[in-house]
C-alpha cells in the first residue's frame, strides 16, 4: 500500500474535516487561513489529510447546500457532517474517488448518523423509524406511497386509516420492493440483497426481476436478491430489538458481527483476518459498543486494541 492510499489517522482526519467545513462556512477569515496553513504544515500526515480532504470535496462537487453554515451553527448537524467527512478522509482510496457519488446521508430526505435513531410520522400517518447509519427518500403522490431505502435499516408501521388508503405502501430497495398489507415490519439493505422481517400483519415481497411475489407472515423473515427470494423462515430474534439498543448474533462470523457493530460507532473497527471466521452468539449492547467489544474479548480468544477512540482493531489474543 502506498503512502498516498494508506488510511489517515482518524484524529487528524477529524481535524481536516473541521477545517474543510470552516472553509465553506462563509466565516473563514485571513487569520483562519493562516492557522489552517500552519496546521497543514505540522507534519506530512497533516498535509496528506488536507490533500485527501480536498480530493473528497472535489469528487463530491462541494459540500451539500447549506451544510457548511449548518455545521457551524447547529451542534447535532455539525457532528453529523464532520463525522461523514472524517470517515471519508480516513480511508477513502483513490479508486473510490473515481467511482462513488455523495454519501446517501448527504443527499437523502431523511438520514441518521452512526449510533443515532430517528422517528418520522409519514404524510399518511404511518410511522417510520430509521436505525443507525440509514437513509431514505419519500415519494408520496396520487398513486403511491413509497419509501426508498438507500442505506441501512428501517421499521415501518402502516397507518390503519378508515376508509383504507387505496394507494399501495411500498418500501423499495436496490433489489425490489416490500408492500405493507396492514403491517409492522423491518427492511434492511444488505450488500447485494435485502431483508424483510414481519412483526405484525403481512408483507408482499417482489424481487426486481422476479416473476412471482412472496408473502411474509408475522414472525418470519426473508432475504431476497434482484432475481429471487429465499423461502421465509422464522425470525431468530425480534426484528425491532435495535429499538432497545440490542444487537443479536446467532452463530455469526466474527468479521460479520463486527461489521454490523461498526454501524453503531464512528471511525474504523477492524477485524484481523486470522480470527474472522470465529463464531459468536448472544445479545450485545449496540448503544455501548465498547461494552460490546469487551464482551467479545471475554467470550472469544481475541483482544481489542484501541489505537484511538476512532481506530479500533480486534486481533488474536
Amino acid at each position: 500500500m502506498s503512502a498516498a492510499s494508506a488510511p489517515i489517522d482518524p484524529r487528524i482526519a477529524g481535524e481536516a474535516a473541521d477545517w474543510l467545513v470552516r472553509l465553506h462556512s462563509g466565516r473563514f477569515t485571513e487569520a483562519d487561513r493562516v492557522a489552517c496553513e500552519r496546521w497543514r504544515q505540522r507534519s506530512a500526515e497533516h498535509d496528506r489529510a488536507w490533500t485527501r480532504a480536498q480530493a473528497v470535496l472535489a469528487k463530491l462537487g462541494g459540500l451539500p447546500p447549506g451544510l457548511g453554515r449548518a455545521t457551524m451553527d447547529a451542534t447535532a448537524s455539525r457532528r453529523a457532517g464532520l463525522r461523514v467527512l472524517a470517515g471519508l478522509i480516513v480511508a477513502t482510496p483513490v479508486g473510490w474517488l473515481a467511482s462513488r457519488a455523495a454519501p446517501p446521508q448527504w443527499t437523502s430526505d431523511y438520514a441518521t448518523r452512526s449510533g443515532e435513531r430517528r422517528r418520522i410520522e409519514l404524510p399518511d400517518g404511518s410511522l417510520l423509524v430509521l436505525n443507525t447509519a440509514s437513509a431514505v427518500d419519500l415519494e408520496y403522490d396520487g398513486e403511491q406511497r413509497q419509501v426508498r431505502l438507500k442505506e441501512g435499516e428501517i421499521l415501518l408501521r402502516s397507518a390503519h386509516a378508515v376508509p383504507p388508503d387505496p394507494r399501495p405502501l411500498l418500501v423499495r430497495t436496490a433489489e425490489g420492493s416490500a408492500q405493507a398489507l396492514g403491517a409492522y415490519f423491518s427492511v434492511r439493505q444488505l450488500p447485494a440483497r435485502s431483508r424483510v422481517a414481519v412483526i405484525e400483519g403481512r408483507v408482499r415481497v417482489r424481487p426486481l426481476s422476479g416473476t412471482a411475489d412472496v408473502v411474509v407472515e408475522p414472525g418470519q423473515s426473508m432475504d431476497f436478491s434482484a432475481v429471487a427470494a429465499l423461502p421465509p423462515v422464522a425470525s431468530p430474534h425480534p426484528p425491532q430489538a435495535w429499538l432497545d439498543g440490542v444487537l443479536y448474533a446467532d452463530n455469526s462470523r466474527l468479521a460479520d458481527f463486527l461489521q454490523d457493530l461498526a454501524r453503531y460507532r464512528p471511525g474504523v473497527l477492524r477485524c484481523d483476518p486470522e480470527i474472522a471466521d470465529l463464531r459468536i452468539s448472544g445479545g450485545f449492547q449496540a448503544e455501548d459498543t465498547d461494552a460490546a467489544l469487551l464482551a467479545v474479548s471475554r467470550s472469544l480468544p481475541v483482544r481489542v486494541v484501541y489505537r484511538t477512540r476512532y481506530w479500533v482493531s480486534v486481533v488474536p489474543a
